[in-house]
């Protein structure tokens, strides 16, 4: 190899490598010519510029939906009832009349039988029902209310005997310190007829009866004509109609008794109760005005039974007639 051709292997060398030095700034890996010939000597071309990738920023987290943000309590447990016990009474009061439009709508052999049979099961518990609350209560003197009130014909007639008996008495001893306040206009028609009444409980039992006159003017039938002229004594009783009465204890009680029309049956009756009420008549009194015999009440004070007493039926009972035994009978 001569001089000149050495010096151009040398030459070609050192080219070489500035080529692939040059290469190697760009992103791309450097090709050789011999790798690539087929582009030529265009080693030259523009290369594109080297992109930057720029950091990756963390996601914006997106507000909340008014929705998300309203915490909605989630649906509480439907509890679904026990089914009652097949032909007990709460379930044939369920599905007796299922039956009954089950065989209105297809009256088969079948369907018509199966709500008869079920007929059949309600009254004949029924009865059984009916047999055992006769003998509890025609043994148990606190629950028989023939005990109270009786019911024979003969027994019912000798109680109103003695109610009447009570009552006569009762009336002539609350007449012995109670009196009627009557109110009445002159114009008033049912005034008219209400002073009769009043004028026979005076002259049956002894009650002092104060007329008030509301206009001034005494009654045309010259009934009650010591009357006294109204002098705001009504309108603080509440008068609104005539005639209006009321059973008075001097020298403070007064307890109403009406403003309309009484007859004289009703206008003692009512007397006997405001008087109960007031406390002026004895309790066991005035249930024989009623024609009922004196037997304490079950009325127990409040709270006297707890809750687990309700649910013992013996325990029940037992504290029902202590009750009435404490009690009293008004």
């Amino acid at each position: 190899m001569n001089r000149n051709a050495a010096f151009f292997l040398v030459l070609l060398f050192l080219w070489l490598q500035a080529f692939a030095a040059w290469g190697s700034d760009s992103d791309e890996p450097a090709v050789s010519y011999f790798m690539d010939k087929q582009r030529g000597w265009f080693w030259y071309e523009v290369q594109s510029e080297p992109v930057v990738k720029k950091p990756e920023l963390a996601p914006k987290s997106m507000p909340a939906s008014p929705t998300e943000r309203i915490k909605i309590p989630s649906t509480p447990l439907t509890v679904i009832p026990a089914e009652p016990q097949p032909l007990s009474s709460a379930w044939l009061s369920k599905n007796l009349e299922t039956y009954l439009n089950k065989a209105i709508d297809d009256p088969s052999h079948d369907n018509v039988a199966a709500f008869y049979y079920l007929q059949r099961v309600m009254m004949d518990k029924a009865e059984r029902f009916t047999n055992a609350a006769r003998y509890v209560v025609m043994s148990d003197p606190q629950l028989d209310e023939t005990v109270r009130r009786p019911v024979a014909t003969y027994a019912a007639n000798e109680a109103n005997h003695q109610a009447s008996d009570m009552a006569d008495r009762v009336l002539k001893e609350l007449a012995g310190f109670a009196g009627i306040l009557f109110f009445f206009r002159s114009d008033c028609r049912y005034c008219h007829v209400q002073a009769p009444v009043l004028s026979m409980l005076a002259k049956t039992y002894g009650f002092n009866i104060y007329p008030v006159s509301l206009d001034g003017l005494p009654l045309p039938n010259g009934l009650f004509g010591n009357f006294r002229l109204d002098q705001g004594q009504a309108a603080l009783l509440g008068v609104e109609q005539t005639p209006a009465l009321f059973l008075m204890k001097p020298p403070r009680q007064i307890v109403p008794l009406s403003q309309g029309v009484l007859s004289l049956e009703e206008l003692t009756s009512r007397i006997l109760l405001a008087a109960k009420e007031s406390g002026w008549l004895n309790p066991s009194q005035y249930q024989i005005t009623q024609g009922i015999r004196a037997t304490p009440l079950l009325v127990p004070s409040a709270g006297s039974i707890s809750a687990a007493t309700t649910e013992d039926p013996l325990a029940l009972i037992q504290a029902l007639q202590h009750s009435a035994q404490v009690g009293n009978t008004r």
